[in-house]
């Protein structure tokens, strides 16, 4: 089962409010879901989040994806982040030891040059 992170809208005409929902993937916008993480009302001034982190921390683990808008709003919650944290390793070279390598293996390597034998006949 495919499942999805998406928004689910509530509230009434011209003033939306949404629900951040677990839903399978085939399910409709505001159908069936599995479970509710949070609300958000982007209404008021400023606009209202609340996200239960945890849950939503467990359903990413699950491997549920978010939409591109709740992406965005669970990074401005911290509770997601595009990038993983690299680790460091002790056998990874320093970076003035990496640009050393590479200026040697540059030199060592010659470019070739076009000669004027190979250019396209004169018809």
């Amino acid at each position: 089962m495919a499942t999805r992170i998406r928004l689910r809208r509530v509230g009434r005409k011209h003033h939306p409010c949404y629900r951040i929902v677990v839903a399978d993937k085939r399910a409709p916008r505001d159908g069936r879901f599995i479970e509710t993480l949070g609300h958000y009302d982007p209404c008021t001034e400023p606009a209202t989040l609340v996200v239960n982190a945890e849950k939503a921390r467990e359903w990413l683990a699950k491997g549920a994806t978010p939409s591109d808008t709740v992406r965005s709003l669970l990074k401005k919650a911290g509770v997601f982040s595009d990038t993983p944290p690299v680790p460091v390793s002790a056998e990874a070279p320093a970076p003035l030891e990496a640009e050393a390598d590479a200026s040697v293996t540059s030199e060592a390597v010659p470019e070739a040059e076009p000669s004027a034998e190979s250019g396209p006949a004169d018809a």
